[in-house]
Order: structure tokens, then C-alpha cells, then sequence
């Protein structure tokens, strides 16, 4: 499976019209070889190197399998995971200080998932165990200037 943006190279930098300082727009995403026996995808996007522990950009589950496009600025139809700003949907790149690396973490699933919309990456990622088929990953840098 694969997981790639035309705006931006895997272990590149993220140009800010997706970031908190522009547009603040979600990365138009292209998804690739998708196993023929998913039930749905789960698309994660966090921040690792944030001061107070890993911060969650982006969290949407039981996605359609078949999707292989998620158009700049759109959410992907699915369902909706809560991020570390305690919201539902994209919030970009916003590091306070210093380069952040930005992971885009694609899962292809056996299943879908029973939880609720709002339900947290933790939430998520405990639902999905012993449940991943595949995953592929896309990692952006970004510093603020």
C-alpha cells in the first residue's frame, strides 16, 4: 500500500497553505495498492516532536477501501476521529518552535470499526489491533518562520 501527496515529497517539507500559518487546507492525498480484502482504511496525521507528547493533527476511520483520491481541502468520507485540539477534522502544521515532522499513517483494516465519531487516535488504534492488513506512511517537515 502506498500513501503520497502532490503537494509535497515524503521527508520534505509541507508548504505552509496547508499549515496554521496560511490556508491551514488538508494535503491533497493519493492512495495506492489498497489490499483487495480491506473493509475500510483509517488515516492518522500526528506530530511526534511537539513539546507536550505526540499531538494529533488528523484522525478519520472506517474509511471506504476503494477511495484513492482525498482532494485537497476535503475530509475523506468516513468517520471522523477527535484531535488534540478536541475537534473533528484537519488542523495543519503548527509547531511552536523548531522543524516538527508531520506522519500521515495510512491503515488498510479487516474490519470496520464500531466506535462513535469523536472517538480519540487512543480509542482507535486499540480497536484496530490484530485488525491491520497493511500500512503506509507519509512523513512532512515543517518550521514555522
Amino acid at each position: 500500500m502506498e500513501l503520497t501527496s502532490s503537494a509535497f515529497a515524503n521527508n520534505r517539507q509541507i508548504p505552509s497553505e496547508y499549515t496554521c500559518d496560511s490556508s491551514d487546507l488538508s494535503p491533497p492525498l493519493t492512495i495506492n495498492d489498497v489490499p483487495a480484502n480491506a473493509k475500510s482504511l483509517i488515516l492518522i496525521s500526528d506530530d511526534p516532536d511537539a513539546p507536550v507528547g505526540t499531538w494529533d493533527h488528523w484522525v478519520v476511520f472506517n474509511i471506504p477501501p476503494t477511495i484513492t483520491q482525498i482532494p485537497k481541502g476535503t475530509e475523506p468520507n468516513g468517520i471522523a476521529g477527535k484531535n488534540s485540539w478536541s475537534r473533528i477534522g484537519y488542523g495543519g502544521p503548527c509547531p511552536p518552535s523548531g522543524t516538527h515532522r508531520y506522519f500521515f499513517k495510512l491503515y488498510a483494516l479487516d474490519t470496520m470499526l464500531n466506535l462513535p465519531e469523536g472517538s480519540t487516535k487512543k480509542q482507535i488504534e486499540a480497536a484496530m489491533q490484530n485488525h491491520i492488513l497493511a500500512k503506509a506512511e507519509l512523513i512532512g517537515f515543517y518550521k514555522r518562520k
